[in-house]
């Protein structure tokens, strides 16, 4: 009788291996679909004062004259950045419903080429659904030579839709080198011509 039951010991051992294997590899899937899903959720509520993308601006936007919204700026830089990054105009009363522009400056005081990019970041993250941005340097990235300077414009709206309780919003910048991520794209991008052309 010993023996049957040694075999369904080793069933069962064999089952809570198989289901821990499991538990682990979906652990491992979750984690792995968290950082997407997580993007999707603060786009859709704002809630970690990410901006959204471009903004199509409407025609029959209102400009709201009695409102008035101060829009303040802020930049700084990432790990490992060595640019001057700064807001040329550090804050701004804006009307609701405006177009407004306003330039960032930055530059690039090191001895070699490199690729920026910014991201942006907005507070009161309950503004972010109601600050719009139709054009933006953080779109893309802003290479410069060594040396270089540059003015680079963003064009905003904010929505006549934003709460009364909100009558300052915040936009910070970081600015993050790409320079590595930039060559290396570069490089895939020549291979490939290379390659379709023989």
């Amino acid at each position: 009788m010993a023996e049957p039951q040694s075999q369904h010991g080793k069933r069962s051992n064999g089952r809570v291996i198989a289901w821990c294997m499991a538990g682990v590899v979906g652990m491992f899937a979750f984690g792995f679909a968290l950082v997407p899903l997580y993007d999707v959720f603060c786009e859709i509520t704002g809630i970690n004062g990410k901006t959204g993308g471009r903004y199509e601006a409407q025609v029959t936007n209102q400009v709201d004259a009695n409102r008035t919204v101060t829009v303040q700026f802020l930049a700084s830089n990432g790990p490992g950045m060595s640019w001057e990054f700064r807001p040329v105009t550090r804050s701004i009363k804006v009307h609701p419903g405006e177009p407004v522009t306003v330039n960032f400056y930055a530059e690039n005081g090191s001895d070699q080429a490199m690729v920026g990019q910014a991201v942006p970041s907005l507070s009161p993250a309950e503004g972010t659904l109601y600050f719009h941005k139709t054009e933006c340097f953080c779109f893309n990235q802003q290479p410069l030579e060594a040396g270089e300077s540059t003015e680079m414009p963003l064009v905003f709206i904010v929505d006549p839709e934003l709460p009364e309780h909100i009558t300052k919003l915040t936009l910070s910048y970081t600015l993050y080198d790409q320079s590595q991520k930039a060559e290396v794209s570069g490089a895939a991008g020549a291979a490939k011509t290379t390659n379709n052309n023989g």
